[in-house]
């Protein structure tokens, strides 16, 4: 690997275990959720993120590197704190709420990596392909959340009829 591509891959490698984090917690989501529709969504979820990951691992074996293979840490503490919240709240809300908190993570980590000066025009157009990939699911997590709510709200009985 040469200097000039280091920070570009160690930017990758980053985006490349936040993709994997997001991947690992579809996966848990889709065996947690009652509902069989929000699971197939989950599933293709986890195999959308996994082929990110491959591709942008492809980006770091370019440029000379060893792509990262695992999440991190700190997605073992998120995965742990939604299956504790799931367990108390016990609906597809919270499963779905969790999801659109990660998407929220997910996307400021790529929106961050756009934002750094010292990438490579290469690795930005890379970064802003996959970012966009990646605003639209957490578009459509948001909106999946909020119809959610709206659902839950109409059936309330303080909800107008």
């Amino acid at each position: 690997m040469s200097n000039a591509n280091r920070h570009d891959i160690q930017v990758l490698n980053g985006l490349i275990r936040t993709t994997i984090d997001s991947a690992d917690l579809y996966r848990e989501a889709a065996q947690e959720t009652a509902d069989p529709g929000h699971a197939d969504l989950f599933r293709r979820r986890d195999q959308e993120r996994r082929h990110l990951a491959d591709e942008l691992g492809s980006n770091v074996r370019a440029m000379g590197g060893d792509p990262q293979t695992d999440g991190s840490i700190l997605a073992k503490a998120q995965r742990a704190f939604m299956d504790m919240k799931h367990a108390l709240m016990r609906d597809e809300l919270s499963v779905v709420g969790a999801m659109e908190s990660i998407e929220d993570t997910v996307k400021a980590k790529f929106e961050k990596a756009l934002d750094d000066s010292h990438i490579s025009a290469t690795t930005r157009e890379t970064i802003r392909r996959a970012w966009s990939r990646v605003r639209g699911e957490h578009d459509e997590m948001r909106d999946l959340k909020h119809s959610l709510e709206g659902q839950r709200d109409a059936d309330s009985r303080l909800f107008p009829n």
